[in-house]
């Protein structure tokens, strides 16, 4: 089972179009930051983004050129491994302890550990919740 803990997300909206997913990380890449965990997506005319990075100051940085108002705001973060079922376990525990997930979302690859993000009715509780 994963080990969660707090850390800040970033959010931002920018009108939808071709190529922004490409425009937004080529910015961040060109400042050297490393993006843990995204999820983006289109919707109506405009493009989404929630990520969190090794380095939000210098994400943040890099945005402003685009002329993006960014949120920032606490998460739970949980490292689980890669294998049917941990998401699951997860899952359980945030809702036997009685909080609701408002979204999630990962990384999932071929490697050992994944990256789940969470954003919950009560973040404390969760991560408490989870390292039980």
């Amino acid at each position: 089972m994963g080990k969660a803990k707090k850390v800040k997300e970033i959010s931002f909206e920018m009108p939808n179009r071709v190529g922004l997913l490409a425009e937004v990380t080529a910015a961040i890449a060109g400042a050297k930051v490393n993006v843990n965990a995204i999820c983006a997506y289109g919707m109506e005319g405009t493009g989404y983004f929630m990520l969190t990075t090794n380095s939000n100051a210098k994400a943040k940085k890099a945005l402003a050129p685009l002329g993006v108002a960014i949120e920032e705001r606490d998460v739970v973060e949980v490292e689980v491994s890669d294998k049917p079922g941990e998401l699951q376990k997860i899952a359980k525990k945030v809702a036997d302890a009685g909080i609701d997930i408002e979204y999630m979302y990962a990384t999932a690859g071929s490697g050992k550990k994944e990256t789940c993000i969470f954003l919950t009715s009560d973040n404390v509780k969760a991560i408490k919740a989870v390292n039980r």
